[in-house]
């Protein structure tokens, strides 16, 4: 007797099959989930991420080219191109292309998935898509929104050489992959801008501890001449708006007040007013210095570094002596001004900044456009708002309430009580001809207030000689002054000459070295540096400043 087989059993069979081949696949998903979420959930670096990223998903989907494309500023997209071989420590590709006319601008837009089995698919609808596809040869696409918290923060992506490549999906599988990675990107993109406005603030910081240790010190424009309130009402013209503005006068006028009277009546004044002297900048350094370099950009480059202009986006920089910028570096700065972006040293991306400038210079830039030193369309970029500082001696009548000025703010600086100047000491500060401006006034009284002994503050005949007034107005006075004019150095000459100077001659090197000093508002290089006048070179000035203990004062001002 043969046994019957229930009609029923094959199919019972074949539904278990079935149930465990359903099971394995779900177990292999479950697999790949937990090495995704185990690979990405630890990585805040965009790097480390996508590496991790490309070592999960290798082996998973067919792919010659995968990647994340990311929207930035500009209607662009920044395309992280990942490796397939999964190498963690290999940095991604960036490639960044316009938005428009692309498959993953499209997802990123509607927020759909996007399956393509050809290129020419894509031929019509998103032709910059189809051009890169057949520049490298790609022929499948499938393209995935990353969204988190209800925001697409961008666009995961397949490409591969074969047609019809995606086909068979398993849909479910990726888009639990695809809010993985989303949260996860989320997460990383979230750490940059901490990180970004970490080392921000890090820098503003570090900026404005050493504003403070230079302790300007010169709160209030100090006078009513004439000269001097045509000057405010300038001011009040252009405060308002982002306009760009040169301003120019002799050394030691003010330059950098009026800036920062400028910058404190302006929309930006919420924000950081950012100084550079570009004549206190090595030629080497200076492009470093004003927009940062990328980790590597050069010998001794051991990590990124933030440059003022990056610093001062939203604000206000101030570039002081202008035209002393190498030609290289001028071309820099003019894109600046019309493109609004600008390359770290050492990276080939471009940043965006948005900064209001102000540049100073007391030096004929015209005429230094002419000899070919300075970039004729720099110059007009830089003179759309032309402010000139009048010299000490056109506002004479100022000199009265500068000096009254200067005497309460050196009296409390060192706890003296000095009330008034006398008659005889005002009159020589009227007549004196003042070639080194308001920082002289400032270093007279100063000098002054130290030596007082009373509540009248008198004046020697070593601090200031008024008979020599005419030949040194007719010196300040000369179309283009030497560099010994510009320096003040009649001045330094009648100090020099005092009999109560010191006598050993180291004593006498160290005085004459420190007038120069201040003469030249510190300024070591250039044509109006201090190294050149003592026929020295900027080094070798150095080391005798460290030698004979000369520092630049706190409350030095430029």
């Amino acid at each position: 007797m043969v046994a019957q087989i229930p009609p029923n059993e094959p199919r019972a069979e074949l539904e278990h099959q079935q149930a465990d081949e359903r099971l394995r696949g779900l177990s292999g998903e479950m697999a790949v989930l937990l090495d995704v979420n185990r690979a990405i959930g630890r990585h805040l670096e965009r790097d480390e991420l996508f590496g991790a990223l490309a070592a999960c998903l290798r082996n998973v989907f067919e792919t010659d080219r995968f990647g994340i494309e990311l929207p930035i500023e500009g209607e662009r997209l920044q395309g992280h191109l990942l490796t397939p071989s999964g190498e963690k420590k290999q940095p991604t590709r960036v490639k960044v292309l316009p938005a428009q006319g692309t498959a993953c601008n499209w997802v990123l837009q509607n927020r759909k998935w996007l399956v393509s089995s050809t290129r020419e698919e894509l031929s019509e609808r998103f032709p910059l898509t189809f051009e890169v596809m057949t520049k490298e040869g790609m022929e499948s696409l499938c393209a995935m929104p990353l969204v988190s918290d209800d925001r697409a923060r961008g666009v995961l992506f397949f490409m591969a050489a074969r047609k019809a490549a995606y086909g068979g999906l398993r849909r479910g599988l990726l888009e639990q992959v695809t809010s993985a990675v989303a949260v996860a990107l989320d997460d990383c993109l979230a750490h940059e801008e901490v990180r970004r406005l970490r080392d921000q603030l890090a820098a503003e910081n570090a900026y404005l501890q050493e504003e403070i240790r230079s302790e300007h010190n010169f709160e209030e424009i100090v006078g009513n001449s004439p000269a001097l309130l045509a000057l405010l009402q300038q001011i009040d013209q252009v405060a308002p708006t982002d306009a760009t503005v040169l301003i120019s006068g002799e050394t030691g006028t003010g330059k950098e007040l009026i800036a920062r009277a400028i910058h404190k009546s302006s929309g930006r004044k919420e924000r950081a007013l950012v100084k550079v002297n570009c004549a206190a900048i090595s030629a080497g350094l200076v492009e470093s210095e004003l927009f940062g370099h990328v980790k590597g950009a050069f010998t001794g480059a051991i990590e990124k570094r933030i440059g003022r202009f990056e610093l001062a986006n939203g604000g206000t920089i101030f570039l002081d002596e202008v035209g002393e910028l190498p030609l290289e570096t001028q071309v820099k700065l003019l894109r600046v001004l019309q493109e609004h972006e600008y390359e770290p040293v050492g990276s080939s991306q471009s940043a965006e900044v948005d900064v209001r400038i102000i540049a100073a210079t007391n030096r004929d830039l015209q005429a230094a456009v002419r000899a070919g030193r300075f970039r004729d369309d720099l110059f007009y970029r830089l003179n759309v708002f032309p402010i000139h500082v009048p010299p000490l001696r056109e506002r004479s009548s100022d000199i009265p309430s500068l000096a009254l000025f200067f005497v309460s703010r050196f009296a409390r600086q060192f706890g003296k009580t000095v009330e008034a100047i006398s008659q005889e000491a005002m009159d020589r500060l009227s007549q004196y001809s003042w070639p080194g401006n308001i920082r002289e006034l400032q270093n007279i009284i100063e000098r002054a207030v130290v030596l007082s002994h009373g509540p009248m503050l008198s004046l020697g005949v070593e601090q200031i000689s008024g008979p020599e007034t005419n030949s040194n107005k007719a010196l300040a006075a000369s179309a283009a002054p030497s560099a010994t004019a510009s320096l003040g150095l009649p001045s330094i000459k009648r100090i020099s000459s005092s009999p109560k100077q010191p006598q050993t001659l180291a004593e006498i090197q160290r005085r004459h070295m420190l007038e120069v000093l201040e003469q030249s508002s510190w300024i070591i290089e250039g044509e109006n540096g201090a190294a050149k006048c003592l026929d020295l070179h900027p080094n070798t000035l150095r080391s005798r400043m460290k030698k004979f203990g000369i520092r630049r004062p706190a409350h030095d001002i430029s």
